[in-house]
């Protein structure tokens, strides 16, 4: 099978034992974490244990699925090699889902005004890729060129599928809202310029179809839409002729500090328990110029041999009636709402819990989407040195257990590492590193 322009919904393939969430699980909660931490939470910028920090260069990768996965020990299994349809442990379904993310931070920084308030500028490359609802069962045989002698049918009533790449420049303000020494508040917030690169999308409503084997036929009924940015090729994402657009990221944090003895100790943690509330992502990129198509499927006949021979957009071409016209596309940011709690358990142990809600619907169009993800990851943490060993709860790859190190200014770690060794059937995996210039606070 040639892929085209919707080589996004095999790039689901390539990488099918991978796992898609958040970046920097783990990392993002050290108080030492700087710029990162504020990536998550912007009122994180102000009375951080940094007095100025500077990234460098940042990247975070995850990628995945609830259709397949596979343990390290079948990759070796076969002498033949690797073969997916043998080795992987495969759960198609009427709904799989397939996402992907990466996350690249430029130079960046942050530093303090005043005792009061403190600021930030943030840069990043950002791609999302989500495939949504799509029937396991018509994608695997897809992928083998309906190599089958079975009959099977198939819906695709809420296929959904996006894929966007764009930059962003993030401004960020924090600052002290109360401070009652017990009672501690900030808030801070990060208003982003946002550059599109562009990006493609598909979706049905009423999709259905068979694959008759005895005829090696797929017929199909109902209507989908298929539509692009203007001149989006996805083998070939620049930023030389961008899309502009706004968002924002929102947030909050409280602090409980009852031993008042190092309240005036800047370089410190004075809190015993630390609760964070925030909204990132909040905005959207308008294309002027979109191609989106619309067709029509009524009784249409696929013979097999199509679907090794061409590439999607040619089969779409050759078998469907389909309506083109020139609009405005609008992709919205992957919203999503984020709750931390911190407690120190003692001298430089800590204990967290953070949680990480996509405000975007799965049937959402145009849109890109987070994975919801729930983390319980205790840590050591000093100023030159922090571990952390989060366990998650992830939306479509179930749980994963990581490790994560920062060590003055490297910082490297996966949230899902020690599942992927142990595991025989890992269906997700991420990694993050990131090099850093950290200028830490004075003890007083």
């Amino acid at each position: 099978m040639k892929l085209n322009y919707l080589t996004f919904f095999v790039l689901s393939l390539c990488l099918p034992a991978m796992g898609f969430s958040q970046n920097y699980i783990g990392h993002r909660i050290d108080n030492y974490a700087g710029i990162h931490g504020v990536m998550y939470n912007p009122a994180n910028v102000f009375d951080s244990r940094m007095r100025a920090d500077i990234n460098l260069f940042s990247a975070g990768i995850n990628f995945g699925n609830d259709y397949a996965g596979i343990g390290l020990s079948s990759l070796n299994a076969n002498e033949e090699g690797f073969s997916f349809e043998d080795d992987a442990d495969l759960n198609p379904t009427n709904t799989n889902n397939f996402y992907a993310n990466v996350d690249v931070m430029g130079p960046s920084f942050m530093f303090n005004l005043n005792s009061k308030s403190s600021i930030g500028l943030i840069t990043r490359v950002r791609g999302l890729f989500n495939l949504h609802n799509i029937n396991g069962e018509l994608y695997q045989n897809i992928v083998d060129d309906f190599d089958t002698e079975e009959n099977f049918n198939f819906d695709l009533n809420s296929l959904n599928g996006n894929l966007h790449a764009y930059a962003e420049i993030g401004l960020v303000y924090g600052r002290v809202l109360l401070d009652k020494q017990t009672h501690f508040l900030k808030g801070g917030a990060t208003l982003k310029y946002l550059a599109g690169g562009g990006g493609l999308f598909t979706n049905t409503s009423n999709l259905s179809g068979n694959y008759s084997a005895a005829q090696e036929q797929v017929n199909v009924n109902g209507s989908f839409t298929y539509g692009t940015t203007a001149d989006f090729d996805n083998q070939d994402i620049d930023f030389t002729e961008t899309s502009s657009g706004f968002g924002a990221d929102l947030g909050v944090v409280y602090e409980w500090r009852p031993d008042d003895s190092n309240l005036g100790m800047r370089g410190q943690n004075k809190y015993k328990l630390k609760l964070g509330l925030s909204v990132t992502d909040i905005g959207s990129i308008n294309y002027d110029a979109g191609k989106v198509t619309r067709y029509a499927a009524n009784n249409v006949t696929i013979n097999e041999s199509e679907f090794d021979e061409k590439d999607i957009q040619e089969i779409l071409d050759d078998n469907f009636a389909g309506q083109e016209t020139t609009e405005t596309v609008t992709m919205v940011l992957p919203t999503a709402l984020h709750f931390a709690a911190d407690y120190k358990l003692k001298n430089k142990l800590y204990l967290n819990l953070q949680t990480s809600l996509s405000m975007v619907s799965p049937e959402s169009q145009q849109a890109s989407r987070m994975g919801n993800v729930a983390t319980l990851s205790p840590r050591f943490e000093s100023k030159w040195l922090s571990a952390y060993m989060p366990l998650s709860l992830r939306q479509y790859d179930g749980f994963a257990w990581g490790f994560g190190l920062r060590a003055g200014p490297l910082t490297i770690g996966s949230s899902t590492i020690l599942t992927n060794l142990i595991s025989e059937s890992s269906k997700g995996a991420d990694v993050y590193v990131g090099l850093k210039v950290p200028i830490y606070q004075k003890s007083r």
